[in-house]
Order: structure tokens, then sequence, then C-alpha cells
């Protein structure tokens, strides 16, 4: 049985991962205060994969090599994305990391052009553009400082556009489901490795570092994942690093409801740039409808049999009694 899904559903399937996503920013702030990086992706991604392989146990026995390699490579591309941009902010504010982070919007359409040698539709670049605008006047509240975690950050959203296309290509040709649970196991294996060679592995401390690496694993890694693979299937990179760029408002939503950070006008102006790029890419221009051209009768022009149907209706028309 296979996931099926409308270029809508996938793009709202998309909209609630990126909901999921601005959630992340407060739980993993609560959970880097008792676990170190590394540690934290192998907690949060191999209770992710405890999670979902049982459900879905007979996909996963089935997947071929070339599956399994290519889950083996996103998860990869994915560890190396995070680990980027947790390094990044160690020596960098938020709102920069944010911004730079969020310009995975802009490297996809490069990418692709690079790829396919095409050039995104004038939506798309219409709504790329009001989307870095806003994201910039959201998340940058004072001056962008280019320093050696900006850097990190920047190269975690290349690496995050890179990730969006192989996934892209990799959805069409293999089961997106499977694809995504063995993603989600990888990601916690290399944090595993890693965690091992460069730290000290150690337990969640306290009911808060339980609870962030819960909602960690269930929310962003479990769902947002597997969610993220099955749906890129049914719609572009370019319009799926769009959608994924609602993730600071709704990262700015969750701070405002939970920790009571409030926008300052620049902020909601932003937010609302967001949401018009996104709205902007999406729009397809409507064809106009055709008049279909009557059959061409054997011995008469196409316009004789044209002026034949016109006088015909004219003549039952004028025919016709009045209420």
């Amino acid at each position: 049985m296979k996931l099926r899904m409308t270029k809508k559903t996938a793009d709202l399937a998309i909209a609630l991962v990126s909901a999921g996503w601005g959630s992340s920013y407060l739980l993993m702030k609560t959970g880097l205060d008792g676990m170190e990086p590394f540690t934290l992706i192998a907690w949060r991604f191999l209770l992710a994969f405890a999670l979902t392989a049982p459900l879905f146990w007979r996909r996963l026995r089935t997947a071929d090599l070339k599956t399994i390699g290519e889950s083996a490579a996103l998860g990869f591309v994915m560890f190396v994305m995070l680990s980027l941009l947790i390094k990044g902010l160690e020596t960098t504010t938020a709102s920069s990391a944010g911004f730079l982070t969020s310009a995975m919007v802009v490297f996809v359409p490069m990418i692709q052009i690079v790829l396919t040698r095409r050039a995104p539709s004038w939506a798309t670049a219409a709504g790329i553009a009001l989307t870095m605008g806003g994201i910039a006047l959201l998340t940058l509240q004072h001056s962008l400082t280019f320093e050696s975690g900006s850097a990190l950050c920047l190269a975690g959203a290349f690496v995050y556009a890179v990730h969006i296309i192989m996934t892209n290509r990799f959805s069409k040709r293999s089961d997106g489901l499977t694809l995504g649970v063995l993603q989600i196991g990888f990601i916690g294996l290399f944090g595993l490795i890693f965690g091992f060679l460069f730290e000290t592995p150690s337990l969640p401390s306290g009911t808060s570092g339980w609870l962030s690496v819960i909602g960690l694993a269930v929310v962003c890694s479990a769902f947002g994942y597997i969610a993220q693979t099955v749906a890129q299937k049914y719609t572009t990179p370019e319009r799926i690093g769009v959608l994924f760029s609602l993730e600071p408002v709704f990262a700015a939503l969750f701070g405002f409801l939970f920790l009571g950070e409030v926008l300052r006008g620049q902020g909601y102006v932003g937010a609302l740039l967001i949401l018009a790029g996104v709205l902007v890419s999406g729009y397809k221009k409507t064809p106009g409808r055709s008049i279909p051209r009557p059959p061409r009768i054997p011995g008469q022009p196409r316009r004789a049999v044209s002026r034949v149907r016109t006088q015909e209706a004219d003549a039952a028309s004028s025919s016709g009694t009045g209420a």
C-alpha cells in the first residue's frame, strides 16, 4: 500500500512540518542544558527510530540495498547540517543563525538551475524575494555580524538545500515512508558514533531534559522527517524551500505563547512578508477557456460549418417563447 497525496495536501504536510520544527528551538534550548550536541542528536533520533520502526516494520524488512543506501546518504547530509547549525550557535547570535540558515530558500533554486539548466518561474522568484525580506525583518534585530559561527550556519543552509533536492529525487524512485524511517535511524547512528568519539555520552537530566528529548523525537523527528520525505514526491524543491521558511514564523509564535517573547513591529511585518511569499510562490496562472472548434464536414470549409451553426443557433433562439 502506497501513500498518495495531492499537491495541496503535500504543501499542507510541509507547513505542518515547519510548525513542528519551529517548536524545536524551544526544545533544543532546554535539551542542550544537560547534554552535549552529538549526544542530543543521538538520543533524539534513536528514540524516534525506536518509535517508528515497529509501526512500519513490514516496509523496512523489504527495503532493498538501493533504498538503504539512499537513506544513509540522506541521514548523513542531515546530520552534517544539524552539526553545523549547533556549532554555529556557539559563536553567533540566534537571530543571525536563524536568518543565515533560512538562506536555503535561495540555495535550493540556485542548485536547481545548475542541475536542470532551467530558471524558476516568476512566481517562485517573487516568493523567494518576499520570503528572504521577511526572514531578515523577523530574525535580525541588530546588524548581521559575519564571524566563524555565521559561516557555519551559512554552510548549514547550503547543506540543508542539498538535502531537500536529494530527498526530492530519492522519494520519486523509492518508497518515501521507508526512506524517512531509515533516515531517522541513520541520523541517530551518526550522532551516537560522533558522540562516543568527541563527547562523553550521558542521559537526559531531569524532567525538562527528558521532555525535550521526547518532544524532539516525536514531533520534530518521527513526524517531521517522515512527512517531509513522503510529501516531497508531490511538489517541487523550490516550493519546499519556501514552505520551510515558515519555520521562524512558528518559532516566534511558540516563543510568544510559551516564553512571553514579544516581537517588535518589524517582526510582524516580516512574518506577513513570509506568508505573502508562500502564497505568491504557489500561484499558478489559470489557463483561459478555449472554445472548441467545430468538426469539419467533408466538402465544406471549417468557416462555413461555423457560420451554419451560428445561423441555426440564432434561429432556435428567435423561435423560442418568452415566459
